[in-house]
């Protein structure tokens, strides 16, 4: 009841009785009045600490016996027009939105795989810049969005207090996003190198170790600047129902030693972001003059200017209530101009250099690409172009175009051959001398005429008898050879599966002939004595 004592009590006026309260143009009952606690105020408003009510011109509230009103509007209902406040607002939550967007398109781009994923670089490495990107432009949008209801509120609630929770949520994200993406610098540079020699760049070393230690030591003092400045009470910030109240209760607990701790963690995570590029530009990069300024990425010389403006501007408002998001009626220019703008010029910069840069993995590629080719040119090596293959290989050299009339390995003539002498295949095992001899001479004389080999199949039929009598077997009349040469020709007329079975059959017949012909050739052994067995 005290802060709100701050404001100018005003007394009931007097209605028709001692019991009757006139409030513009309502009656009350004053017993009613008083034993619920509520009490009327300079600011046109009738409350008792847990409930605010409007009572001034069309508000024209009425009170139960049990203490409840009726015909009621909350003072923290939306009262005024839009302002510049909230219109700024609204623009900025807009541009934020926006670059959402880009975000995610270049976290697609620059997070997709075109190489194994390495243990040492990890692809997760590359996408965290735009995670925080995405959260920080998410802060902005929510926060400029509820600025709105800071103008129109009568009397200032929960929208400031969400604006101001999200506004400083910012600014750890922020930090965040700039580290990951200077960090991601260093290791992208590392990886170019360590992909040319893997050697060079060991991970034991005090490079390794420092490059090890670097990220804690900045998400400790990020975490820092977070745990000082977002979860706390933001109760105070809301009284600011008058002057004399935003004076005593909301100044006060705007410029207190929490966000002043948070304000001095932001500038050593800054340094700490500072020291890290100047390490990756001394250890991946050749030295010159100038060096920091000339080896530095521009897109970080612009981002380190921006971010200072910004962090200068969170350590004025931690001693300068006047100047502070906190307070309600603040010049916009200073909210806008120094608190909202450079971070999204941040983002945007981040966007820009997202369709510059090359995916990773792609120039990885490309340079791996480069390397074989200045090898290629040192050793003399001239390589095909790519319709080549497509072609077929067509015009190969004169030992290919051998190797492919002769069919080595197996082709087409293959397959024919072996269709061809499938006949003298089901004969059994009598017939492979004679087919590997017919076999030997093929390959000695590949140009061979095929119309002189149709020729010699008489030839070749007397060739077989031969060697069949020569093993005590039947010979194959020429009539017979016929018989089956015609057969076989009709059997590739008929389906697959027909084929199949009557060669089936042919080969059971063939084989129970051969073998009863040879059981009925070879004479009987003749047992002359019990020595002889």
């Amino acid at each position: 009841m005290g802060l709100l004592n701050l404001r100018d009590l005003v007394s009931f006026p007097t209605g028709d009785n001692s019991s009757d309260v006139l409030i513009n143009g309502v009656h009350f009952n004053k017993t009613a009045l008083d034993r619920w606690n509520y009490t009327l105020w300079s600011n046109n408003t009738i409350s008792n600490m847990s409930s605010c009510y409007l009572i001034f011109d069309s508000y024209q509230p009425n009170i139960l016996a049990n203490g409840s009103f009726v015909n009621a509007v909350s003072c923290y209902e939306p009262y005024y027009p839009i302002a510049q406040r909230g219109a700024l607002g609204i623009t900025f939550a807009c541009l934020f939105a926006a670059t959402i967007v880009f975000s995610l398109i270049h976290l697609r781009k620059h997070g997709s795989l075109y190489l194994p994923a390495e243990k040492r670089f990890r692809p997760v490495g590359r996408r965290w810049q735009w995670y925080w990107q995405l959260f920080v432009a998410a802060c902005g949008m929510i926060s400029g969005f509820t600025g709105v209801d800071v103008d129109r509120a009568y009397l200032q609630g929960t929208p400031i207090i969400l604006q101001n929770f999200f506004y400083f949520l910012m600014m750890p994200g922020l930090l965040s996003a700039v580290w990951e993406a200077v960090r991601h610098w260093g290791s992208w540079q590392e990886r170019q190198i360590y992909d040319a020699a893997p050697f060079s760049l060991p991970q034991n070393d005090r490079r390794g170790q420092i490059e090890f230690w670097m990220p804690l030591v900045y998400y400790l003092f990020a975490f820092m600047n977070f745990f000082m400045t977002v979860p706390r009470s933001w109760t105070s910030v809301q009284w600011q129902h008058s002057p004399e109240q935003a004076l005593a209760a909301s100044k006060p607990g705007s410029t207190d030693g929490r966000f002043k701790a948070g304000a001095i963690f932001s500038v050593i995570a800054f340094l700490t972001i500072l020291y890290n590029l100047s390490f990756s530009i001394k250890h991946y990069t050749a030295p010159r003059r100038f060096h920091f300024l000339r080896a530095a990425p521009p897109k970080f010389l612009l981002i380190f200017l921006l971010l200072t403006i910004k962090i200068g501007y969170q350590i004025a408002i931690a001693w300068d209530w006047y100047i502070s998001p906190l307070k309600y009626n603040i010049n916009s220019g200073w909210l806008y101009g120094l608190g909202y703008a450079p971070v999204l010029l941040i983002l945007v910069i981040f966007d820009i250099w997202g369709y510059i840069d090359p995916n990773e993995d792609q120039a990885i590629l490309a340079q791996r690409r480069q390397r074989g080719d200045a090898a290629d040119a040192e050793l003399g090596y001239v390589r095909k172009p790519r319709w080549w293959r497509a072609v077929g290989n067509r015009f190969g050299d004169a030992e290919e175009r051998l190797k492919k009339m002769v069919h080595v390995g197996g082709g087409d003539a293959t397959a024919k051959g072996v269709e061809k002498s499938l006949e003298l295949k089901n004969l059994g095992e009598q017939g492979t001398e004679w087919e590997r001899e017919r076999t030997r001479r093929r390959v000695e004389d590949p140009f061979a005429d095929e119309q002189r080999e149709r020729g010699g199949v008489a030839v070749g039929a007397r060739e077989a008898n031969q060697s069949l009598r020569g093993l005590g077997l039947n010979g194959i009349r020429g009539g017979d050879w016929e018989e089956r040469s015609l057969r076989g020709r009709r059997m590739e007329s008929r389906p697959v599966s027909v084929q199949t079975q009557e060669r089936e059959e042919v080969s059971s017949t063939r084989t129970m002939s051969s073998v009863g012909t040879s059981l009925t050739a070879v004479n009987p052994q003749q047992i002359r004595s019990m020595l002889d067995i």
